[in-house]
């Protein structure tokens, strides 16, 4: 590809995350320290243990451990403490802006209050911007598992703190969960002026990124991999340069890939999909963005001018400001510029 190691080439690109669920980034260790804070005891009897059990054969799978990890998440500082980890972390792999969902029912429908979740998140973004320079967007996901009734008072919840929230997301478990089930509260998001995405695509059919994009009109499809079997649907996607935000590692993770080098990825970038690469939960699946990167880069053996269209992308897909996105951009073809 060029003289410099993918390595260090991945580490200096200035890079954005779209697609970030914070409960997903709690790593073992601070899972422990807080448990023990708060006096609960954990299912594993060590770090090593709760590691091992990160095999995962399919999305509901991983759902299962992702929420009892979140058991322990108690108090405003727990949450801060969860993000501001997070946060720390993707500082270190130069990445400079964030767009980070949260799951407000994880924690409201254990008896834990909206404002602690959001308090305590929202303290450890701003904290990042002040110190790192790390600029935000905050996305609040409703949980496809439960009912539509369920997501509309979370929507009712968040109305205190819609100054805080930018965008509203649908996550959890994709199988028999279609879009078209929260059309009504995605209609109500949008009202309150919350901008829309979903997930979609992951394990379910090409027609729930349809049904995301018709019936819930969302700006962007996180993940999307099933995009590539319907050509009318790419055909849109590149037309209306709907971004996809995928995560390969998660991919493999949850067996929606058997191998990196099947991830559709470079495929859809030689189509002129605006496809983007994120870490989803990095905890639990091996890897940060620069994992995620380097991974993807290397099992795909990307050239040096789809990498950099990668991180131009994921700009382009963000939701900063029109100069915002052209400052970011041209930082990031001044560093491709610069390496040989």
């Amino acid at each position: 590809m060029n003289n410099t190691p993918l390595r260090t080439l991945v580490q200096g690109i200035p890079k954005t995350e779209l697609h970030l669920h914070i409960e997903g980034s709690f790593e073992p260790e601070l899972m422990f320290e807080i448990a023990k804070r708060n006096n609960i005891t954990l299912a594993y009897d060590s770090i090593e243990s709760l590691k091992k059990a990160y095999t995962f054969n399919n999305l509901q799978e991983f759902l299962d451990i992702y929420y009892t990890g979140a058991q322990v998440l108690l108090h405003e500082q727990d949450f801060y403490d969860l993000t501001w980890a997070y946060l720390t972390t993707v500082h270190s792999e130069n990445v400079v802006h964030v767009e980070v969902f949260f799951d407000p029912q994880t924690h409201t429908d254990r008896g834990v209050p909206f404002k602690t979740v959001i308090t305590g998140i929202y303290n450890a973004l701003e904290k990042a911007k002040s110190e790192y320079g790390i600029t935000y967007k905050l996305i609040m996901s409703y949980l496809r598992h439960l009912s539509e009734e369920a997501a509309f008072k979370t929507l009712e919840e968040s109305q205190p703190y819609k100054a805080w929230i930018d965008g509203v997301g649908l996550d959890s478990s994709e199988q028999g969960n279609p879009p078209s089930k929260f059309k009504n509260v995605f209609e109500a998001s949008a009202k309150e002026g919350y901008k829309l995405v979903a997930h979609a695509g992951e394990e379910g059919p090409a027609d729930y990124i349809w049904e995301a994009l018709d019936v819930l009109n969302v700006v962007r499809i996180d993940h999307g991999n099933r995009c590539l079997s319907d050509d009318a649907l790419v055909e849109r996607l590149v037309k209306e340069q709907i971004p996809l935000t995928l995560c390969p590692t998660s991919n493999v993770a949850l067996k929606v890939i058997d191998k990196m080098e099947e991830h559709p990825v470079a495929q859809m970038l030689d189509k002129g999909i605006l496809a983007t690469i994120h870490s989803d939960d990095p905890a639990y699946f091996g890897g940060y963005m620069n994992e995620n990167y380097y991974q993807t880069a290397s099992a795909l053996n990307l050239s040096k001018e789809q990498i950099m269209q990668l991180a131009i992308n994921g700009f382009k897909a963000s939701w900063l400001t029109e100069d915002e996105k052209e400052a970011h951009i041209t930082k990031v073809k001044a560093y491709f510029a610069s390496i040989d």
